[in-house]
């Protein structure tokens, strides 16, 4: 080992007794060549630029407070855009792919979740119950929601179903809470309160390959919207010991799944035995552009549920059958694919996610009244926009936009004021002078419309 290279020293007590002496605890790194040494730093200092709890904070986004509690974000105005911005992407995309989207309570009674098997298999990992007086004098137990699930079923179990009902498609954004360990909470990626992307597909064994076919599809455009094209693809398969569920329905929903896999051109590797106890399942790493790998997105079969909750649907034959229940989320967690798509793009949001979407500077207090003039126009058409009225130089104030990671700066002097032009400065570097407002106006639209990916503009012009 050629190149070596030491990062940090920190104390420790001999075998953790602080009785003990004290030792130095060096921690360093070592490779067969500089090149790849001096690789691996770089790797280092750009994971600590893009961490997304520094980026948090920087852009104002959002916060932890000790008063709040661990694992529990409130997220500020600029950060809270962005998610907004998110989320309504998610609710169009999901209504274009015939999906009704559903709303569900927090809380839910104890005997809700006895009937789930939570309260069996995963109270642990539940916040403590609230006990809700009733009129008797007496209370009744009821848990937040670690789970959507419950509530899709109800849902369904509302009326009967007919063969001819299905498939049934249901979605929700659903805020859930789990009592996480505060050990491995870890900023917006491991956190106690966190909304799902959730969905549960109903169906019938004849139309589960189609399903499944359109699930991933689906998965794979929504990843690829945001700029994620490279993933590895895990199939789970059933695992020893006891499951839930006839081993017909299981052979089946595996063959179908690697059926798929293998159909889209994917690679996959085979989880041998990693399957939940209730059914297999798929799982999509995504790689972000240092190369790490994060799970968001997951497809899973459920013949748990179907069976405590008694679910069914009268087939053509006039009989009752117990559905396909798939488990879907898309980008999983949204409060975690916000932090994996923020260190992705280390805060340089484009277009249709930025919060400020452009910066107007005048460089004089008499350019004000066009500035505004300026603004008007571009909130008239949607644009997020401020003007920056501080008394700092111009070149002082389109640093700090390109600071502020603001994709574009308009600045404005006296020939554009009398020629109802505009200059513009790109985040990236690249500027045009002199540009007709209304020009420069339907460009921006066309880019956060389609969303382009930030600096499409400048390639475009």
């Amino acid at each position: 080992m050629k190149a070596v290279k030491l990062l940090s020293v920190a104390g420790a007590y001999w075998r953790g007794d602080e009785h003990r002496p004290m030792l130095q605890r060096i921690y360093g790194v070592a490779f067969p060549t500089q090149e790849q040494l001096d690789e691996y730093l770089n790797y280092l200092e750009e994971a600590k630029r893009r961490d997304h709890r520094v980026l948090l904070k920087d852009m104002d986004l959002g916060s932890f407070h000790e008063e709040l509690g661990p694992g529990l974000m409130v997220w500020h105005p600029r950060g809270a855009c962005i998610r907004n911005e998110i989320e309504n992407f998610w609710r169009n995309e999901h209504l274009k792919n015939g999906y009704d989207l559903v709303y569900s309570p927090h809380v839910g009674k104890s005997t809700l979740w006895e009937t789930s098997g939570h309260l069996s298999f995963y109270r642990e990992n539940m916040f403590p119950s609230m006990d809700v007086p009733l009129d008797n004098d007496q209370t009744q137990e009821y848990f937040v929601k670690p789970m959507n699930c419950p509530f899709h079923i109800l849902i369904y179990k509302n009326k009967t179903r007919s063969y001819r009902n299905l498939p049934m498609r249901m979605a929700e954004l659903g805020t859930v809470y789990r009592f996480e360990r505060s050990g491995v909470l870890h900023g917006l990626l491991r956190v106690r309160g966190f909304t799902q992307d959730d969905a549960h597909i109903f169906c019938r064994e004849d139309q589960m390959e189609e399903e499944l076919e359109r699930t991933l599809k689906f998965c794979l455009q929504m990843l690829h919207n945001f700029g994620f094209t490279e993933y590895h693809v895990y199939i789970s398969t059933r695992p020893e010991g006891k499951c839930v569920g006839e081993e017909s329905r299981w052979n089946a929903a595996q063959t179908a799944l690697e059926k798929i896999v293998a159909k889209l051109g994917l690679k996959y590797d085979i989880d041998k035995g990693g399957g939940a106890f209730y059914g297999p399942k798929i799982d999509i790493k995504i790689k972000d552009m240092l190369h790490r790998e994060w799970q968001c997105s997951t497809i899973q079969f459920d013949f748990n549920l179907p069976e405590r909750f008694n679910m069914t649907y009268v087939g053509e034959d006039g009989q009752e059958h117990v559905p396909y229940m798939i488990h879907r989320a898309l980008l999983g967690a949204i409060e975690r694919f916000f932090a994996v798509y923020l260190e992705n793009c280390g805060g340089n949001f484009p277009l249709w996610l930025a919060p400020e979407q452009v910066r107007i500077v005048p460089i004089k207090d008499a350019h004000l009244d066009y500035a505004k003039e300026v603004l008007a126009a571009l909130q008239e058409r949607g644009l997020r926009a401020t003007v920056d009225e501080t008394h700092r130089p111009m070149g002082a104030k389109v640093r700090q936009g390109k600071m502020d990671k603001v994709p574009y700066t308009l600045v404005l002097g006296d020939k554009e004021a009398n020629e109802k032009t505009v200059s513009v400065r790109t985040r990236s570097g690249n500027q045009a002078n002199a540009l007709p407002l209304e020009t420069l106006i339907n460009s921006l639209c066309k880019e956060r419309d389609t969303h382009a990916p930030s600096g499409e503009w400048d390639k475009t012009e």
